[in-house]
């Protein structure tokens, strides 16, 4: 295990888990068909947690481009490591999506209209305006990584080595909870990516997979869950930085 391979997995495992929700709540024929934003949101918090608990130990479990990013802003990892962590993330959301297709493939082929086939991948904006799509995805992340900044894990030491209780650096509950409460209050309007790598390698799987009667990959909205959270994490290290 090093530092790419478990961002990998636990991104893969975000991924699989949270466009499994979406798939199950929105594809025709699935036994969560038309269950509802609750669902949706709960299980993509469950998913951040079950990511975190298993890259926790080896990286603090960032899974999140924005949130790699703004460790390295606080000194906490290396500039060099930085697009590593990135395309191990990107890779582990375009491999959860494959492996959300593999499991809904039959209910993808049941659903019609494309852009819900899409959906189930990419964050898709209910209205679209450039503007406040862009705004929803900074504030979004800006509350999930200025919150992080002050979870703090806890160590336990045992015969003078110190180890991490339970679920990592970042704390799984915690981040689950955050994650959810982002969801339920603030992603109704843009689907909260909050993570651009939770948007672009799913989407990028869109774009290369033969899915029977799926339309465009909409790539002019991509940038928007990319930048957005990129600009969020920079605004929180910045008000951190200025608090602390």
């Amino acid at each position: 295990m090093n530092h790419y391979l478990a961002e990998f997995i636990g991104t893969t495992l975000l991924l699989l888990l949270g466009n499994g929700v979406v798939a199950n709540v929105i594809l025709k024929g699935t036994k969560g068909e038309n269950s509802g934003w609750i669902v949706i949101t709960t299980a993509w918090a469950l998913a951040v947690y079950v990511g975190v608990v298993f890259a926790g130990p080896y990286t603090g479990a960032h899974l999140n481009p924005a949130v790699t990013i703004a460790m390295a802003l606080n000194n906490a990892l290396p500039w060099i490591e930085v697009p590593g962590y990135i395309l191990a993330q990107i890779a582990g959301g375009f491999c959860g999506a494959f492996l959300t297709y593999i499991i809904h493939k039959d209910h993808f082929d049941a659903t019609a209209d494309p852009t819900t086939k899409l959906g189930v991948f990419a964050t898709i904006p209910n209205i679209r305006n450039t503007s406040t799509n862009l705004a929803s995805e900074i504030i979004g992340t800006f509350v999930l990584i200025f919150v992080i900044f002050f979870i703090t894990g806890q160590d336990i030491t045992i015969n003078g080595k110190t180890e991490p209780i339970g679920m990592g650096s970042l704390g799984a509950i915690p981040v689950a909870f955050l994650v959810w409460a982002i969801g339920l209050s603030l992603g109704g309007t843009t689907g909260y990516a909050i993570n651009p790598a939770r948007d672009f390698g799913p989407r990028l799987f869109h774009a290369l997979w033969p899915i029977k009667g799926k339309g465009s990959s909409d790539w002019s909205y991509a940038w928007i869950p990319i930048i957005g959270p990129i600009i969020g994490a920079i605004l929180a290290f910045v008000l951190y930085t200025l608090i602390k």
